[in-house]
């Protein structure tokens, strides 16, 4: 998969804890989450699996939406992955597919 800034969103398990990053090669930081690798944060609460994804040409733009999510209400960004994961299921496994 060739590299992208993408912002991006992991989950403990449906509608657990979220953790939102931004990064340019989103198989390898989705790997290093699961590895417990990722950040304290993750490790320490079992935020392994990835549930939202978004692409951008620029690592600005990808940042810019980063910062916006994190402000947004849980809610809305329960929304968000359930618009287009409603099974919130592991996207990570079709990175590679």
């Amino acid at each position: 998969m060739p590299q992208q800034p993408c912002t991006y969103i992991m989950a403990s398990m449906k509608r657990g804890t979220l953790y939102i990053g931004v990064t340019r090669d989103i198989a390898m930081r989705a790997w290093m989450h699961k590895q417990g690798r990722g950040s304290k944060f993750c490790a320490k609460y079992g935020v392994k699996r990835l549930v939202y994804m978004e692409y951008f040409d620029l690592m600005a733009d990808a940042i810019a939406r980063e910062k916006r999510l994190k402000a947004w209400r849980r809610a809305w960004k329960i929304e968000l992955i359930e618009s287009v994961n409603p099974h919130w299921n592991d996207l990570y496994f079709r990175l590679n597919a």
